[in-house]
């Protein structure tokens, strides 16, 4: 595949442009920070530039920067006294302005050719991709505790990834089209919603923040864009590259706020037309049931597009190798604190092996670095996101010390005296139904049970089973026969399924990411039907010869 790379993709009008759409564009490359390396040197500068400073995020509201009366901060969850940013939440009366500066903005931008939209996404992806690449990058680090190759792989490659892709599959839509016969023509037309999508965005990725607001605005859509509370001063560096890019004001609305004063907000308008949603669960079904509630007042049915995490697994088969079993769960389960939706947080471990994967396991846990990502870059995993999420884990721990079918087998201490550190921590479950197997915890803990060999089939009806999740799950097996049995037993249980591999890390436009279940709408975001669902079609034909007569043939 060809590469097509900044410069050209800067350049890609017209003509061009379809072609970089129709499939030459490629994943961005993610750059490794070796030292003496230009991307390490520039990343430290922007770390050292943020050193000790706040700095001021406003909500942007019909281009105009805004502050209420309601400010807030966001604090490093590796040094909690230090506050990165001030930020302010939007009350009901500017999230009703923001409403009504979108929608008299929408025809406007709904019109405009796809060309001219694509070209403000490839252009902020250039942007992101030099000259504000060590800026998002330190600042998701600083704001979210990101070590190096998180943030590259998060608010660079993803996020880039998603704003280039999406073009190439909105692109692609153009040229699906119905067919056509001799008397008449056929033409598929791509329109945006009619009314606003409200975007609803995490902590945890960076580049979740800009796909949420950025796929329905590429497809003509007008957003109100949350961004969550700890991402703030990273959220605002993709938005000021998309309005740096060339995105019109009043297209996507900044507007931090409270969750349910937005939520009871956005859904009471008559012009709500989609959520765009990554969050917890109960979050997502109490917007889904105020959406119910409110169906009367809408102008079009909402489309409500969500993704809520997982309790993900590895099912470890006898016939795995064991150093890819280790390796793998160690990097999926404690990677960023163990904060991603798809983190492995359920280990299934068949009795022949334990010994060797528990030694392999503790052997390496002590290896593991956990500390301030800016200043050692040989830090694996840092602080967990904010004090709620550090309390909610050590409760989980607690609970481990205290249950008689919970063994810890390494880690479990928690001090948050600097800031939110939680040691990644390995238990043992003589209990299979026990909480801390079927729960979320998204946090740095690991849960494994060992089964019989000769119960393996049992035990995967029963990870299918033990959870109301479904997003991502591996099984590490040599035996084809095994792998087989298991992807038709677990076919429901993850929405990404991996093969002696981990259950992280899935790539836009490789693995589209979501699933189903209680993880949500399963919309895969980085393929090509996620643009779709902020599309509304619209057919068209056109006649070319006139009907002579009202008769049918066979009533002459």
């Amino acid at each position: 595949m060809l590469q097509v790379r900044g410069a050209l993709l800067r350049y890609c009008t017209g003509f061009r442009l379809h072609h970089c759409a129709a499939g030459e564009i490629s994943n961005e490359p993610i750059l490794e920070f070796k030292r003496g390396s230009p991307e390490r040197e520039a990343l430290q500068k922007a770390l050292k530039n943020l050193e000790g400073k706040t700095e001021n995020i406003p909500c942007v509201v019909c281009g105009e920067e805004v502050w209420t009366k309601d400010v807030r901060y966001q604090l490093s969850p590796f040094k909690h006294s230090h506050r990165v940013a001030k930020y302010c939440y939007a009350d009901k009366d500017l999230l009703n302005k923001a409403i009504g500066a979108a929608v008299a903005a929408r025809k406007e931008w709904d019109l405009r050719p796809i060309q001219d939209r694509a070209q403000i996404f490839l252009k902020a992806a250039d942007i992101l991709s030099g000259p504000r690449r060590a800026e998002v990058l330190a600042k998701t680090m600083i704001g979210q505790g990101k070590t190096v190759i998180q943030a590259e792989i998060d608010a660079a490659a993803e996020l880039i990834d998603f704003f280039r892709f999406n073009v190439k599959y909105a692109m692609d839509l153009q040229h699906s089209q119905p067919i056509s016969v001799p008397i008449s023509t056929n033409t598929m037309v791509y329109r945006g919603l009619e009314g606003f999508v409200a975007a609803v965005s995490p902590f945890n990725f960076t580049a979740i923040g800009g796909n949420l607001a950025g796929a329905p605005a590429l497809m003509g859509n007008v957003v109100l864009w949350k961004p969550s509370d700890t991402a703030i001063l990273s959220s605002y560096v993709v938005y000021k590259s998309l309005l740096d890019a060339g995105l019109p004001p009043n297209i996507i609305q900044f507007v931090p706020a409270d969750g349910p004063v937005f939520g009871d907000t956005v859904t009471s308008s008559e012009h709500l037309c989609g959520i765009n949603f990554t969050g917890s669960v109960p979050t997502f079904k109490r917007l889904w049931k105020q959406v119910s509630e409110n169906l009367d007042r809408y102008r079009t049915f909402p489309r409500l597009a969500g993704e809520c995490g997982g309790k993900n697994f590895h099912f470890v088969h006898a016939s795995a190798d064991v150093s890819s079993v280790v390796s793998g769960t160690l990097r999926s389960a404690f990677e960023y604190g163990g904060q991603k939706c798809s983190a492995c947080s359920r280990l299934y471990a068949p009795a022949s092996l334990w010994p060797q994967i528990k030694a392999q396991l503790l052997e390496q846990h002590r290896q593991i670095k956990v500390g301030n990502p800016s200043e050692d870059f040989q830090t694996f995993l840092s602080a967990v996101i904010d004090e709620k999420s550090f309390n909610r884990i050590k409760n989980w721990i607690k609970h481990a010390e205290s249950s008689p079918s919970l063994s810890i087998l390494a880690g479990g201490k928690c001090d948050d005296s600097v800031g939110y550190f939680i040691e990644p921590t390995i238990i043992e479950s003589k209990d299979p139904k026990e909480a801390i197997m079927t729960e979320e915890i998204f946090g740095p803990v690991l849960a494994v049970y060992v089964y019989p060999d000769d119960k393996y089939k049992e035990v995967l009806e029963l990870i299918d089973t033990t959870s109301p999740y479904g997003l991502t799950g591996a099984v590490f097996a040599l035996d084809k026969d095994v792998v087989r049995e298991a992807t038709q037993v677990l076919r429901n249980a993850a929405g990404n399924f991996y093969i002696n591999d981990k259950s992280t890390g899935a790539v836009v436009a490789q693995q589209p990411f979501g699933g189903a279940r209680s993880s949500g709408t399963n919309d895969k975001p980085g393929g090509p039907h996620y643009v779709l669902r902020w599309s509304s079609p619209q057919v068209i034909k056109e006649t070319h010869a006139p009907l002579g007569s009202w008769k049918y043939p066979y009533m002459e």
